[in-house]
């Protein structure tokens, strides 16, 4: 089996090994046949892959793709990296044997694996700052509803336009409630002594 000198210099000399124990996104893949096995790393900053690591159980070629994939994706974009196929990596290393060109194929996937993982994790968190901010919209609605009508007070918090009538704090919990009336949250009519 011939490697091209590209692929010997990256399986004795391999970029980026290790693990990122905070990572963006994490890639694990692996092929049940030859027993190779990739795990990828990546750290994303304004959406360029800053750093990328992976982990590698493999053969000579698994070894050198995974070098080879890691080099190609850092500093990229993420839909850059996502553009990286198992054919561009076997270019870069100047061609692969067709009995390794599985590996190709791994190095990517697991990169895109971590990619996906990374995009997951950026979506439950919106969602999470979404629920959270929604969880908290009815007690920000009760501050600007009219607690009568329960009409919009956009701004003018002294004042409903549904009711027409003039609003203040109630002295006792804050709320708004009608001019010298009682207040309709807590039943406070006037300033305790």
């Amino acid at each position: 089996m011939i490697y091209s000198e590209k692929v010997m210099e990256h399986f004795q000399n391999p970029r980026n090994v290790g693990v990122i124990k905070d990572a963006d996104g994490v890639g694990q893949v692996g092929n049940p046949v030859c027993g190779d096995m990739m795990s990828f790393y990546i750290k994303v900053k304004d959406n360029r892959i800053a750093d990328v690591k992976f982990q590698t159980f493999g053969c000579g070629a698994a070894i050198a793709v995974s070098s080879m994939v890691s080099e190609m994706a850092k500093g990229k974009t993420v839909e850059e990296a996502l553009k990286i196929t198992n054919r561009s990596v076997a270019e870069e290393l100047g061609g692969l044997p067709k009995n390794k060109l599985h590996c190709s194929n791994l190095g990517a996937d697991a990169l895109h694996a971590a990619i996906k993982d990374y995009r997951e994790k950026q979506k439950a968190q919106k969602k999470g700052k979404v629920g959270k901010a929604s969880a908290e919209k009815p007690a920000e609605s009760e501050e600007c509803c009219c607690p009568y009508c329960e009409g919009p007070l956009e701004g003018l918090e002294d004042y409903c336009r549904s009711c027409d009538f003039e609003l203040e704090p109630c002295p006792e919990c804050g709320k708004a409630r009608k001019k010298g009336e009682e207040c309709p949250h807590c039943g406070a009519t006037k300033v305790r002594v």
